[in-house]
């Protein structure tokens, strides 16, 4: 498969980070492309002994910038990743950090798949069931019901993707019962329901989330966005009261904690964010997958192997024949 351009300027720990993550993806048979200052990659190159291909971006959108600067930045290395992928020279674009200009830039470089009104990042929690997909992450924080019912149908296509036969969906509300929630779910619950294709499962409450009662759990990306950092700063808190419950305990407590270590430091895995990498930024006319700003080596390794599973398994073609499905009904 052709290369994955990786925007080696992206996130709070670029381009250290990024480098770390792109050598261990390059060993594990993932092409990878660093796109940014060409003079500054190599130099990073070759102080972690390691050798990619660089493609020269001289600026690049810091945290600081406007979503809304990728359009004054044109050389930004963000732009450039999108430009490589529009021309067809690369599979995919990985960028962490800037949510917002990254979504800029693929809607700016690459446009909408036909029939998408608004794209939706895909976040991936744990749950007791492996994982449940939500859409929407917090790329549109003001949805109409139409917005949701494609987020519905661009998850199914990832979940299948990913190798989810038939996944469910679940509408996020305040109760189970069709009747409740607010406008926006009242007006897209007989929307989701009649909808081609899907197999939707009713209303869902936040605790089905990490349940699994659906494979995928649909909302608008206020909601989506609150749940993410609630979910990932409850973790963190709830290892701390754990590592100080069990150091302040006395002697049988302190030899049961190294006892249990393993399976904690299991669990933890199977919580950090950086497990899942990247977000797929699911309805733009590529493969786009955006991680957090704080990745490390780890989570950038964990979003190419996303990236490549993805491409691998046709998933934009996946998401143009979803919509069109839907489309070809209304």
């Amino acid at each position: 498969m052709k290369p994955i351009a990786l925007d080696a300027m992206g996130g709070d720990h670029a381009p250290k980070a990024i480098v770390e993550g792109a050598l261990v993806a390059q060993k594990q048979g993932i092409p990878v492309v660093l796109v940014g200052p060409t003079e500054v990659l190599q130099q990073e190159l070759e102080a972690q002994g390691g050798h990619l291909p660089v493609v020269e971006a001289p600026e690049h959108i810091t945290m600081r910038d406007h979503a809304t600067d990728v359009r004054k930045k044109r050389r930004a290395s963000i732009n450039i990743c999108m430009e490589l992928l529009r021309q067809g020279e690369v599979s995919a674009v990985v960028a962490m950090g800037h949510t917002g200009a990254t979504l800029a830039s693929a809607l700016f470089n690459l446009g909408r798949v036909p029939g998408v009104d608004r794209p939706t990042l895909l976040i991936e929690l744990p749950s007791e069931r492996g994982r449940t997909y939500l859409a929407d992450g917090g790329a549109n924080v003001d949805c109409k019901p139409e917005w949701l019912v494609q987020f519905a149908v661009m998850a199914t296509a990832y979940a299948k993707a990913q190798g989810v036969e038939n996944p469910s969906v679940g509408l996020l509300s305040i109760g189970e019962e069709e009747e409740k929630g607010n406008d926006l779910i009242l007006r897209t619950f007989p929307l989701l329901k009649s909808a081609a294709g899907l197999n939707f499962y009713g209303n869902v409450e936040g605790r089905d989330i990490f349940r699994g009662t659906t494979d995928i759990v649909v909302t608008d990306g206020y909601t989506g966005n609150v749940v993410l950092k609630l979910s990932e700063g409850e973790a963190r808190v709830l290892f701390g009261w754990i590592r100080q419950a069990l150091a302040e305990g006395p002697w049988p407590t302190r030899l049961g904690a190294w006892l249990v270590r393993p399976a904690l430091q299991r669990l933890r895995a199977r919580m950090d964010p950086a497990e899942y990498g990247a977000m797929p930024l699911l309805g733009v006319e590529g493969a786009v997958f955006i991680g957090h700003g704080s990745a490390d080596g780890r989570a950038v390794l964990s979003a190419l192997r996303k990236a490549r599973a993805s491409v691998q398994a046709g998933l934009v073609e996946r998401v143009r024949e979803g919509i069109a499905r839907l489309e070809g009904v209304r």
